[in-house]
């Protein structure tokens, strides 16, 4: 199987965005950096990584899984990285990803079609 593949079908599993997913993942994502701000740049003891793994388990099982998550989580791995707002942020462009429409493919729909045949000219 293919990478590509097996990232479309995480991806196209993703639940309907609600206003209550969307204040919960937030609610999710702030409460985490707080936390992660107040305990410090190096953490007590994997709290850090705890908050970490929650997060962006919490925050898939509300939003669905995005790729933006990944780095993210990546990024919070680093000891200073961790003070700055990455799950707040993380949350903030996936549900305006997910909220933006998918290019059109093809002409409006709404627009009217003119067909044109050229005509000879003598």
């Amino acid at each position: 199987m293919d990478w590509r593949t097996w990232l479309d079908r995480l991806t196209v599993s993703r639940p309907a965005l609600s206003r209550s997913r969307i204040r919960s993942a937030y609610a999710v994502a702030v409460a985490t950096d707080i936390l992660q701000f107040l305990l410090g740049p190096l953490g007590w003891a994997f709290s850090d990584e705890i908050l970490d793994i929650v997060a962006l388990v919490v925050t898939t099982r509300l939003l669905g899984f995005h790729p933006l998550l990944l780095p993210t989580f990546v990024l919070e791995l680093v000891p200073v990285a961790d003070m700055l707002p990455t799950w707040t942020a993380c949350v903030a462009l996936v549900i305006a990803m997910q909220k933006k429409p998918p290019p059109s493919s093809g002409p409006d729909q709404e627009g009217t079609t003119i067909d044109v045949k050229p005509t000879r000219v003598t």
